[in-house]
């Protein structure tokens, strides 16, 4: 079990930066680890497709259940990988994220983030077919509507779904459909979502007969997930409560939550939530944060239909930016089972798509009111000084706390430390636990930035060129001028 430590900064070499704190609980035995992973995927596995939907069975293989990569620790050596138990280890989970909510508001008086990951709460197959469903509702908008991308992006009203069924729009399934899509409540109203995904996480609605959807040609109603039973359907209730659970005890104790991403086959189910969650508690301040992994070739236009989300239902957006951890396991994945490569195709393109995302966040700032807040994840010198100018361009000062940098605790400290001093909100990533699990966390990430060997020589030479400065002008014990206190 991880038991939460408060840190004194002046522990860890200064005082200008806040920390995030990572849970990281134990897992059991390696070789029992993957018998598990498995097993998390071999309930509940029906695709859709086998109740009679095949016509969409080659765009969605994404989604589907593939034995050969149960084990999602394959080609991932920079994330932690949960893996279902039962229940009981979902519920120990929550608590480890308690645990860290309560050391970050001790350690940082209630200025920190704490990071969580969806598939610690629950059931993975559970954000496998809840990521379908959003899918399969993405295609069918498509092909009544025509365009592309999310169901919000199309512009469309309840009317113009009338025209599109026709004389169908008369019948009482479609009519009960219609009443329950989500619609902005001022100005044009447009929807926002085929289905009301507040009352799904509010109340207790039976999924497998939500996720209807009317047959264009028929008028029949048409599932778009596989039956659930009573005990799925439990599992995704224990999930939600979980996660509400979370969030409303780092509401209490003014701690923000990031959401983090995870694999491309779960991030719609993950993605989902994190923005109803915002919705819900982002109404006066920033709580909750989702995470775009931009290697993603579509992380671009997420982004810009979960603004457009914010922006219609009024809520403050928080976003963490990172280049992603599992571009390996992605890659491998779609080669195996056939459908397109999701991530950029070179370091090139990832910093390229990093750095449209930046730009297309922070030239929406002021348009929002400053309701927009962004972490800059990175360790890549150039990628901050593109945010810091992009900041200047457009007016945007450290104190409008829009804007703040993370990085690993122990990585970049020449990068953290000026950001800091300079009045920045720099935070460092601090992964926390028993040591024996916490190195070897710290050990892939090392492995993983092997390219970190030369920044490191770059800092040493820092540091040298420092201590010389000293010497020379009888400064030893000198103390930065800073913002050292966040703001």
């Amino acid at each position: 079990m991880i038991y939460a430590v408060n840190v004194d900064p002046s522990v860890i070499k200064n005082r200008f930066y806040r920390r995030i704190c990572i849970a990281d609980p134990s897992l059991t035995k390696k070789i029992h680890s993957i018998v598990v992973s498995i097993k998390s995927f071999s309930v509940c596995s029906a695709s859709v497709s086998e109740i009679g939907d095949a016509k969409e069975e080659g765009q969605l293989k994404q989604y589907h259940v593939e034995q050969r990569f149960a084990d999602r620790r394959y080609k991932v050596t920079s994330a932690r990988t949960y893996f279902y138990l039962n229940e009981a280890s979902c519920e120990r989970n929550t608590e480890a994220f308690l645990k860290s909510i309560e050391a970050v508001q001790g350690a940082t008086d209630s200025t920190g983030l704490m990071a969580i990951k969806m598939t610690a709460l629950g059931r993975p197959q559970l954000l496998l077919q809840l990521s379908e469903v959003i899918m399969r509702a993405r295609n069918y908008m498509q092909q009544i509507a025509g365009g592309m991308g999310n169901v919000m992006t199309h512009h469309k009203t309840i009317e113009d779904l009338q025209r599109y069924f026709g004389s169908h729009s008369n019948k009482p399934e479609v009519q009960e459909f219609m009443k329950r899509i989500t619609t902005d409540k001022e100005g044009p109203v447009l929807i926002v979502h085929l289905f009301p995904w507040s009352d799904i996480l509010d109340e207790d609605m039976g999924l497998s007969d939500t996720f209807r959807v009317p047959d264009p040609k028929s008028g029949q109603m048409r599932r778009l997930i596989s039956q659930m039973s009573s005990r799925e359907e439990e599992m995704f209730r224990n999930m939600l409560r979980r996660l509400n659970t979370i969030i409303q005890v780092a509401d209490k104790a003014n701690v923000r939550v990031m959401i983090d991403a995870e694999q491309t086959y779960f991030q719609p189910a993950i993605s989902r939530m994190a923005l109803e969650m915002m919705k819900r508690y982002n109404q006066q301040k920033f709580i909750v944060f989702n995470t775009y992994q931009t290697y993603l070739k579509n992380t671009y236009n997420e982004i810009l239909a979960d603004l457009e989300q914010a922006k219609r239902q009024n809520f403050f957006w928080g976003a963490k930016c990172v280049r992603g951890a599992y571009i390996e396991q992605e890659r491998a994945r779609a080669a195996a089972m056939g459908y397109e490569d999701p991530t950029c195709e070179n370091v090139e393109a990832t910093t390229n798509s990093f750095h449209k995302c930046l730009k297309l966040i922070l030239s929406q700032v002021k348009e929002h009111n400053n309701g927009i807040g962004i972490m800059v994840a990175s360790h890549n010198e150039n990628t901050v000084r593109y945010a810091i100018n992009l900041m200047q361009e457009h007016n945007i000062k450290p104190a409008d706390k829009v804007v703040c940098f993370g990085q690993l605790l122990g990585m970049c400290d020449h990068v953290t430390f000026p950001l800091g001093q300079a009045g920045y909100s720099a935070y460092k990533y601090v992964p926390y636990g028993p040591v024996e699990e916490v190195l070897p966390y710290l050990s892939r990430r090392a492995n993983e930035n092997r390219g970190f060997l030369a920044k490191i020589k770059k800092e040493k030479g820092l540091l040298l060129k420092e201590i010389g400065r000293r010497v020379f002008t009888g400064q030893m014990f000198y103390k930065p001028v800073g913002h050292y206190r966040p703001v």
